[in-house]
């Protein structure tokens, strides 16, 4: 992700003032106050997925506020939708008040006023959805104005694995790939806003495309484990071993060839780097017990050995 700004590289006493000039005048139009302007700290670090805008924030604690005056400078409509990783927020827009934090997220509308009661000191991901691309998804192309959502369960701890996924591997997608990206975590932010709202559409294709995403980044997360059966990884994603192959039939391979190419690809990647680490280290770290084994399903993969591959990179 590309930083926008960062309160560290300054001195203590300019990094309030600093932040409001940059951020609040430049970045986003609103108004701050902070409840310790002498200890304040933050930043924001940003990356694009075609439409969508996702951004890692910190902030200390203080009230954000959107007002008329701003609004008469707006230059996009658009919705923002925030994850808190830590700290709590209030969403206060149009008499309605929607409490966030860890466990639950919340979408607000940039077109309209607002105040947000930052409590403690915070860190999200935000993502800058541009209204009418939302809309579509809508029935009768009607977004609510402010609502809050689950992340802890369903769809919306999909939308949130699948936020810190692209923010953690944004360096390593194509450009190519990122409007596709952006589209799909679109859809899936509606979808937890409908679901939410008990209006979940009949689109049983699109749902189970973002799960099987959220059981891919589970897996992601535990490749190094040895152990990794296929009953655990439907047990810890709550549903049956069926539901589990099915869902995997979207990649055209098992669940099973699908967890081992990706160790292979990780394994890949790591050696051809020569970074000092031996290839049985690499290969034992990432689920691999036999080196044997290892050898050969690498060879069979790439045509190579993997002592080998440092000549052919």
């Amino acid at each position: 992700m590309d930083l926008v700004f960062d309160t560290s590289t300054l001195a203590p006493n300019k990094r309030y003032a600093s932040w409001r000039d940059a951020i609040c005048d430049v970045y986003v139009n609103v108004e701050v106050a902070a409840t310790d302007p002498e200890n304040y700290k933050g930043f924001i670090r940003e990356t694009k997925f075609g439409d969508v805008v996702l951004t890692d924030i910190l902030v200390s604690e203080q009230r954000i506020n959107r007002n008329r005056r701003h609004l008469a400078k707006l230059d996009k409509d658009c919705y923002y939708v925030h994850f808190l990783q830590s700290g709590s927020v209030n969403v206060l827009q149009r008499e309605a008040v929607h409490s966030s934090n860890a466990a639950r997220g919340a979408i607000f509308s940039a077109s309209e006023q607002y105040e947000l009661q930052c409590i403690g000191e915070g860190r999200a991901f935000y993502l800058e959805i541009p209204t009418e691309e939302l809309a579509q998804r809508f029935p009768k192309g009607i977004v609510p104005i402010s609502a809050d959502i689950n992340s802890t369960l369903g769809l919306g701890r999909i939308a949130t694995e699948f936020c810190a996924a692209l923010a953690t591997e944004s360096d390593n997608v194509k450009d190519e790939l990122r409007g596709g990206l952006g589209t799909q975590l679109i859809d899936i932010v509606a979808l937890a806003l409908m679901a939410s709202e008990n209006e979940i559409p009949t689109l049983e294709g699109s749902v189970q495309r973002a799960r099987l995403r959220s059981v891919q980044l589970w897996i992601e997360e535990h490749l190094s484990e040895p152990n990794l059966t296929l009953e655990r990884i439907a047990h810890a994603n709550n549903m049956s071993l069926r539901y589990l192959h099915l869902l995997f039939r979207q990649c055209d391979m098992s669940v099973s060839d699908w967890l081992w190419t990706r160790r292979l690809q990780r394994c890949y990647d790591l050696i051809s780097k020569r970074d000092g680490r031996s290839i049985t280290s690499i290969a034992f770290d990432h689920g691999f017990n036999s080196s044997a084994h290892f050898s050969t399903m690498f060879r069979r993969k790439y045509g190579i050995r993997p002592r080998d591959l440092g000549r052919h990179s």
